[in-house]
């Protein structure tokens, strides 16, 4: 199995310290085209996924879609785990629900999601993965996938992304 991490781009800026206008901020208009372009990157190392989750934020949901325009037959889904204050053990029982050999992405926030990368990786628990806005890696495992043994097969900033889109 393999996890592909994708950090959403930038968002607007909140209009209140409200969770709820936290979870309605959309892109910006400059943070969509660069997801487009960083997705091209995406495309290049990772050429299929068979299932995306997303947190349920709009700007999540928002760089959820820009991904599965990209790959055929695949809708993203809304996962409470992938919120801001989701439980990390939500997303390993989505991916556990999964095909062994499937190619998952999930989409969300930091430090959530450099969070749930470390507890995947070095569980029980190691906090040393961060994402940019628009950053990904990509996680790996053997068999059975549980926290503490995927391996990264690659980590790229937004920037490293979208020039491997270009080429």
């Amino acid at each position: 199995m393999e996890l592909l991490i994708v950090r959403h781009n930038a968002a607007v800026e909140p209009v209140s310290d409200s969770e709820e206008a936290d979870a309605e901020r959309s892109l910006t208009a400059k943070g969509d085209r660069q997801m487009r372009r960083i997705v091209d990157g995406i495309v290049t190392n990772v050429p299929d996924i068979d299932a995306i989750a997303t947190s349920p934020l709009v700007r999540a949901v928002q760089t959820a879609d820009i991904l599965a325009a990209v790959y055929d037959d695949v809708s993203p889904q809304e996962l409470d785990g992938l919120a801001p204050a989701g439980e990390r053990d939500d997303v390993l029982k989505w991916m556990q629900e999964q095909g062994e050999n499937d190619t998952l992405a999930v989409v969300g926030h930091e430090p959530h999601l450099g969070l749930l990368a470390s507890w995947l990786l070095a569980a029980p628990f190691n906090h040393f993965v961060e994402f940019k806005k628009g950053g990904a890696c990509l996680l790996g495992w053997e068999d059975y996938p549980t926290a503490g043994n995927a391996w990264l097969k690659w980590a790229l900033t937004p920037e490293q992304l979208r020039k491997l889109g270009k080429t």
